[in-house]
């Protein structure tokens, strides 16, 4: 699959403010400053796209972004940043649960998860919602350029080891690093297979 237009299409702060037409919704989420707004740029090719920013949990609000007029890819807020107010951080905040148990228009959702760290209380706790709620969601390792090639198949092989103990079988996964475009075109893919296309 390939993007061929991205643009901007809104931001809501929550999910009765969607867009309402028919057009699927495939959706990043993750702890503040993982890199969703990169990834999303590396993706679509267009740098500037998803503002990115050096201060965790800027992005506050569910952001549309129109693919090819046929699907969007949503930015969602990230979770679990200490630094904003406890009423703004309660662990998922409101708007990310809504829109992610809720919004009828969300069809598959990306996880993603920094390949340096160890697996995080937080992400599990998420990843275990998911699944309690039957969400279908991959999960995207990002800044895979940090590390070496044996240092990432470590870190992921890491990861599969906490999620065997709760999971029959394993969500997919995609390493990513926004910085080389690594990734991209598996990250398409899987995109593409959860859209039947």
């Amino acid at each position: 699959m390939q993007i061929n237009r991205a643009e901007f299409k809104c931001s809501s702060e929550r999910i009765g403010q969607v867009p309402k037409d028919e057009l699927p919704d495939i959706a990043f989420i993750g702890r503040s400053n993982v890199g969703k707004s990169s990834l999303i740029n590396m993706l679509t090719g267009r740098q500037g796209l998803a503002k990115v920013s050096g201060t965790p949990g800027k992005t506050r609000l569910i952001n549309h972004f129109r693919i090819d007029d046929s699907w969007y890819l949503v930015d969602l807020p990230g979770y679990g940043y200490a630094r904003t107010s406890k009423s703004l951080r309660s662990d998922f905040a409101k708007i990310i649960t809504d829109y992610v148990l809720r919004c009828e228009k969300m069809h598959y959702l990306l996880v993603l998860v920094d390949i340096r760290l160890e697996p995080q209380k937080i992400d599990l706790r998420f990843i275990e919602m998911l699944g309690e709620h039957g969400v279908p969601f991959g999960i995207v390792f990002t800044k895979a350029d940090k590390l070496s090639k044996a240092q990432r198949q470590r870190s992921v092989e890491r990861y599969c080891a906490v999620l065997e103990e709760q999971w029959e079988e394993l969500p997919p996964m995609v390493v990513t690093s926004s910085e080389r475009a690594m990734g991209r075109d598996e990250l398409l893919s899987l995109i593409g297979g959860a859209l039947g296309r």
